[in-house]
């Protein structure tokens, strides 16, 4: 049984090998990932988890296939923190995470051959130490925090911010092994 992977992120990939599972096939799905009002950032996981695994779930329904997404979600107290566009944009997400906790949501979601969907969430917290402007202006130079969420990569050069983390460090760079590995398992999968 073939399975298909819904992400334009390499780095669920290198996830995924770490487990031992090779997808078959990789289908970068692109849908509105704008947060609905008042959603809160769990949910919102989910749902972004969920929604890219049915539109992969259209594109190969002859396939005979399982599709497999994952969604991570950065907020620092209720403010969601989405992909950075620019510079600019990543300089101010991290001066707000400097000094202070915040979380990460990750959702996976499988869609099954058969149709049947399971999701699953993790939720990490980590800590990052006070950044100084020269930090932030390094780290920026360093293009690590494009199309990441929060705009840093937890595997990167942002290692030396983190205090404390409680939870998943693949989580936080995009998929919950644990989590994907049970609902792999529950499918007969992995």
């Amino acid at each position: 049984m073939a399975l298909i992977l819904a992400s334009a992120s390499s780095m669920r990939q290198k996830l995924l090998a770490q487990i031992g599972v090779t997808p078959d096939e990789i289908y970068p799905c692109h849908i509105d990932e704008t947060p609905h009002k008042n959603e809160q950032p769990r949910q919102y996981a989910i749902r972004m988890a969920y929604e890219k695994a049915m539109k992969a779930s259209e594109m190969f329904a002859e396939k005979n296939a399982s599709i497999l997404t994952g969604d991570t979600v950065i907020t620092c107290g209720r403010r969601i923190l989405g992909k950075p566009a620019d510079e600019a944009q990543a300089y101010a997400c991290l001066q707000l995470l400097s000094g202070r906790a915040h979380r990460c949501y990750c959702a996976v979601c499988l869609i099954d051959n058969n149709g049947k969907i399971s999701r699953r969430i993790n939720l990490t917290r980590i800590v990052f130490k006070n950044l100084s402007a020269d930090e932030i202006t390094q780290y920026l130079a360093s293009g690590q925090w494009q199309g990441r969420a929060g705009g840093y990569h937890i595997y990167g050069m942002a290692q030396k911010f983190i205090i404390k983390l409680n939870g998943s460090a693949s989580a936080v760079a995009g998929l919950p092994l644990y989590e994907t590995a049970q609902l792999l398992r529950g499918h007969n999968l992995l």
